[in-house]
């Protein structure tokens, strides 16, 4: 037993060592906003409301509420703290690469064979996406459940007893709880009993012995083109099935190529509606020997057919006869999947070994320098996770006609202030597909900033007539359209923001500020309310709504003990640091009569505003220094 641990011990800490660069990442702008960075839901941490919305959601084009529920805990203990977000995944992919040793061990119990599988499972550069991708959590996780499956499928398949197999049925569960790409785990169980484990009984009823994670599958199956259908999946007529065969011929040939030789990767590789017939033909060629090599060996080196068919299997519901999205392949579908080329290829190498006029010490050296250049490769791949910015360039590099790898590298440029070259970005992500509505909304916004608000209207619109379901897109349209006085169009337009994104607290803020604008004070109170019930925490509807309430004409609307309530939670947010938050705060207690308060929080905003060299806000905010120590409030 001291070998296997030490392998153990000796995988874990390498892994580890290979992955501790993400410690250094940030969050991306791709998905990692849809998980992290601007859910609501998952910022407010682990709470009963957010368990239920877990179970409840399809958001994402998913369900998958124990991904959810993994979020909502680091979210509870890092908050904004990217680096133990990714922390987290490394954790899990460790985890993972020792389960995956000890599984094969346990069926084989062979050390070193099992031990190079593991190792060129947790050190492979084609996994780095799934591991350095916050939003790819779920890709470990369903990962780890679904080893915890086989853990138990293959206790029970040795023992025959039922703890096994209940523990692999409900590890099976929270997997696909995960990610529904863990159906064909079953088909897997298969497999096994095949090679390794040989079982005896014939294969009708070893698949009826597994019925129960069959109807399993039939209802992730279920629910996920529920929640796929109308978001994320491409009808036949966009993408034709002859289509989708020919990509998927071609995904599994570039897998398998990638495999061989991981260069060129990205976290996005477009897809090409119209694939050369000679490229599909050599795939379906290559994938056609490879098939019959492992069937005519199936009754001396049963691993073969056992290998190529878990990597053929496992890919299924990502390979594209099912198009979700706009990728060709991405790197993150293999998680899996290559673990059969990698048993098939080091189960081969082990028997072919002794026949070839090499010493055993020479393998050995041949086994760790594969092993040091995909730990070579890792660290290199790693290196374009750092940043958005980063990672989008080097997609954008190494793929053609690349949209979506255009857009966001936009989105890092104007991120970064670098308006110009986000802007250029952008119209080349346009240029390439027409048809991408956050392509035309992101183009409006920065034209919208440059004062062409003309120009601006028209991609907003366009971007709307792509998608009408896009929240962000209304709410860009209606600032747009009050900028140029256009105040009930714009106020429509936020209002059907608010109806497509109910938990979304801007619609009802930006209502209120146009209110203000229009002096229509008590709506611009409830809609300051309405935008505080949604985020009770915003500290710029606490302060709106503590000014208005502080020094509004109406003395209907005034309230300067709501008022001070409202400003010292605000204050308290900012942590005494914002002149307008300090400003507000002299107003309120200078309108509860409180007027040695109103001017010690008046003389602090006046400090932070000179030392910030905002002139204009310090003269204002004198003005009303001056009404607090004659013993008046201040009025808009």
């Amino acid at each position: 037993m001291a070998r296997p641990r030490l392998v153990c011990l000796l995988l874990a800490l390498v892994t580890l060592l290979l992955y501790l660069p993400v410690w250094q990442h940030g969050f991306i702008v791709y998905d990692d906003n849809l998980y992290v960075t601007e859910n609501r839901t998952v910022q407010r941490g682990l709470t009963w409301a957010g368990v239920k919305w877990a179970f409840t959601t399809l958001h994402a084009s998913n369900w998958h509420p124990v991904t959810w529920l993994s979020h909502f805990l680091d979210w509870e203990l890092f908050g904004w703290n990217a680096g133990a977000h990714h922390l987290m995944n490394v954790l899990f992919h460790v985890a993972n690469t020792v389960l995956f040793f000890l599984l094969l061990h346990r069926m084989t119990a062979l050390v070193w064979p099992s031990a190079v599988v593991a190792a060129l499972f947790g050190w492979h550069p084609l996994h780095v996406e799934s591991v350095a991708w916050i939003a790819e959590r779920k890709d470990v996780l369903f990962a780890f459940f679904g080893l915890l499956a086989l853990h138990g499928y293959v206790r029970y398949a040795r023992d025959g007893k039922w703890p096994g197999y209940f523990s692999a049925l409900l590890c099976f569960a929270l997997g696909l709880m995960a990610k529904p790409m863990l159906v064909t785990l079953p088909f897997v169980f298969l497999l096994l009993d095949y090679w390794p484990l040989k079982r005896p009984a014939g294969f009708l009823r070893l698949a009826v012995e597994k019925w129960p994670f069959f109807l399993l599958t039939a209802v992730s199956c279920v629910i996920t083109i529920i929640a796929q259908r109308e978001e994320a999946m491409v009808d036949l007529e966009r993408q034709p099935l002859n289509a989708r065969v020919a990509n998927a011929i071609v995904a599994y040939a570039g897998y398998l190529a990638k495999t061989v030789w991981p260069v060129d990767l990205a976290i996005m590789y477009p897809l090409d509606r119209r694939l050369p017939w000679a490229q599909v033909a050599v795939s379906a060629l290559v994938l056609a020997v490879i098939s019959f090599v492992a069937w005519r060996s199936r009754l001396s080196r049963p691993y073969l057919l056992a290998g190529w068919l878990w990597f053929l299997g496992v890919l299924v519901p990502v390979i594209g006869l099912v198009q979700v999205g706009r990728q060709a392949m991405a790197d993150r579908y293999t998680y899996l999947p290559l673990i059969g080329i990698f048993i098939a290829v080091v189960f081969a190498a082990r028997d072919l070994a002794p026949r070839l006029p090499l010493k055993a010490s020479t393998r050995a050296v041949v086994a760790a320098a594969i092993l040091l250049a995909c730990l070579g490769a890792t660290w290199r791949q790693l290196a374009y996770w750092k940043d958005s910015q980063t990672l989008f360039a080097h997609a954008v590099a190494v793929t053609e006609e690349n949209a979506v790898a255009r857009l966001n590298l936009g989105v890092a440029l104007e991120q970064a202030g670098q308006t110009e070259e986000a802007l250029a970005q952008y119209r080349e992500s346009l240029r390439i597909n027409p048809g991408r509505a956050q392509a035309h909304n992101n183009v409006a916004n920065l034209l919208a900033a440059a004062g062409k608000k003309d120009e601006a209207l028209i991609h907003y619109r366009e971007a709307l007539r792509l998608n009408t379901k896009a929240p962000l897109a209304h709410l860009n349209l209606g600032t747009t359209l009050l900028e140029l006085g256009r105040f009930e169009e714009a106020m429509r337009s936020y209002a059907e923001a608010a109806r497509l994104a109910p938990d979304d607290p801007r619609p009802a803020y930006l209502m209120a500020k146009a209110r203000l604008q229009q002096k229509q004070s008590a709506q611009a109170v409830a809609h300051f309310r309405e935008a505080l019930r949604l985020a009770p925490n915003d500290f710029r509807a606490l302060t709106w709504l503590a000014r208005v309430l502080a020094s509004d004409n109406d003395p209907t609307v005034r309230s300067g003990t709501a008022a001070i309530e409202l400003a010292q939670r605000a204050n308290e947010f900012t942590a005494s640091s914002e002149p307008f938050v300090l400003d507000t705060l002299a107003m309120a207690y200078a309108e509860a009569g409180r007027f040695a308060e109103a001017q010690r929080f008046a003389e602090q905003a006046i400090s932070l505003a000179a030392k910030a060299g905002a002139s204009d806000d310090v003269a204002a905010m004198q003005k009303r220094l001056e009404l607090y120590r004659a013993g008046h409030p201040y009025r808009e």
